[in-house]
């Protein structure tokens, strides 16, 4: 659909075109920043064998719920849960919150990535692997940061303001494969490397002395925020799918596409940073930023003459991936602005990217002009205050309410009913399990483990 001048709502040329958006939503930083580093620290093998046994209980009864939500009320998070019943509304309200939180400090760290794909073309494999010292100068330096920023949040608004069939479905039909394809490019070449192999075998042997509450704990986090549950993402992309689409063969399928490309991911870092580290502790010491802009790079420039090039294809992979995660996050805010302001498409994107674009700035100064404030203590900025809030706090919130919602106040006939309309609901037995009982337990110790950990109280 394209800006249009009444308030019709988009929908997906077909099913593949919701699989691939989703999934598109799902495979994002987090993928190749966080799940090789737990990976790494919680035994490796035994750590995939645990994300892949949630994703397909407790990821799917989630990513289900809120497909099958948006489907049956074709509105994004803010009016789903208000159908209902206005007393409902406040759930709606707290979720359609957190994209807008979310979007501008992601879209940041986009601006960094873009700049590192560029730098390896410009400067050179050895100018970054210095030990964090370039990327600290270009973070803190505030022009440059802003100016990468900019060209980030510019693509991504070009990208949605073609709207959802024009301008999300095929940038995703190009990025996706291209994604998919460079990674397992990278993953072949790295393995030829002197003592990869020895990082392969640890990352896919299962150490089962590794298995504990806390690798359990670990496991959940990651596979809740890497399936872009509880931020609207799944209820607005839920929303624009056709009536005759086969809901639980689509979520499972997207479920393949994000655990899969989480794999290829931990393919890609571990065994490359196994070499250039040594140890399997070496490389579970690092994770997030750290990781990716100051490990990664001393990794390929140990590559010799081809470090550049694979530097520059590495940081080139991972805009693709934070470009597609950020078109979804983008297009929610859009749909959030459309559904409560009554507006048209077009003017709810302008909204929405003004409001994004003035949040990215805040967000690039707290590491310059603004890098006094350090809300969550010495050294922390306003993106980590920003992450820890959406992330650690409003996400699994925002998920305990849904599931509240669906499991004990409209009940989840609700929900199963919209998926049987179009299809067999096997999982149905398991769904009503996990949505009543078992998702809120899992929920809640989410919540408060990550919180813990925040504030030193538990080890993440």
């Amino acid at each position: 659909m394209s800006a249009n001048s009444g308030g019709a709502r988009a929908s997906w040329s077909g099913k593949w075109a919701f699989i691939l958006a989703a999934a598109a939503s799902a495979i994002g930083l987090g993928n190749l920043w966080r799940f090789p580093y737990l990976a790494a620290k919680y035994g490796g093998g035994v750590f995939l064998i645990t994300y892949v046994v949630l994703v397909v209980t407790f990821g799917f009864t989630l990513m289900m719920l809120e497909a099958a939500l948006g489907r049956k009320t074709g509105q994004s998070a803010l009016g789903a849960f208000k159908s209902f019943g206005k007393k409902y509304a406040f759930i709606g309200i707290f979720t359609s919150a957190i994209p807008f939180i979310i979007v501008p400090y992601y879209c940041i760290i986009g601006g960094w990535v873009l700049k590192y794909a560029d730098a390896y073309l410009m400067d050179g494999s050895a100018a970054l692997a210095d030990g964090g010292t370039y990327f600290t100068n270009f973070i803190g330096g505030g022009g440059e940061s802003f100016i990468w920023a900019i060209a980030f949040l510019l693509i991504v608004f070009a990208i949605v303001a073609l709207g959802v069939k024009n301008g999300i479905e095929r940038a995703n039909r190009i990025l996706m494969p291209v994604l998919l394809i460079m990674t397992a490019g990278i993953c072949i070449y790295e393995l030829t490397l002197p003592g990869a192999i020895d990082g392969l075998a640890y990352y896919l042997t299962p150490d089962f002395s590794k298995f504990s509450v806390e690798l359990v704990i670990a496991a959940l986090g990651q596979m809740f925020y890497s399936l872009s549950l509880a931020m609207g993402i799944m209820i607005t992309y839920g929303s624009y799918m056709q009536k005759s689409d086969n809901l639980e063969q689509s979520v499972r399928r997207i479920e393949l596409f994000d655990t899969g490309y989480a794999f290829l991911a931990g393919l890609m870092i571990v065994p490359a940073a196994f070499v250039a580290m040594g140890s399997a502790e070496a490389v579970a010491s690092k994770s997030g930023p750290s990781l990716m802009f100051v490990i990664l790079p001393n990794v390929f420039d140990q590559m010799g003459g081809i470090a550049s090039i694979m530097g520059f294809l590495f940081f080139l992979l991972v805009v693709f991936a934070a470009l597609t995660s950020s078109i979804s996050l983008t297009e929610t805010c859009v749909s959030i602005v459309q559904d409560s302001a009554h507006i048209t498409r077009k003017k709810a994107l302008i909204v929405s990217m003004a409001f994004i674009f003035v949040m990215a700035m805040i967000v690039n100064m707290g590491y310059c002009q603004l890098a006094f404030i350090e809300p969550l203590g010495p050294g922390s900025t306003i993106l980590d205050f920003l992450d820890f809030i959406s992330n650690s706090v409003m996400m699994p919130i925002a998920a305990l309410m849904a599931c509240v919602f669906v499991g004990w106040i409209i009940k989840p006939k609700a929900i199963i009913d919209e998926v049987k309309s179009s299809g067999p609901f096997k999982a149905e037995k398991m769904f009503t399990v996990m949505v009543k009982f078992i998702a809120p337990v899992l929920l809640v110790v989410i919540l408060v483990a990550y919180v813990a950990a925040q504030f030193g109280l538990f080890s993440m």
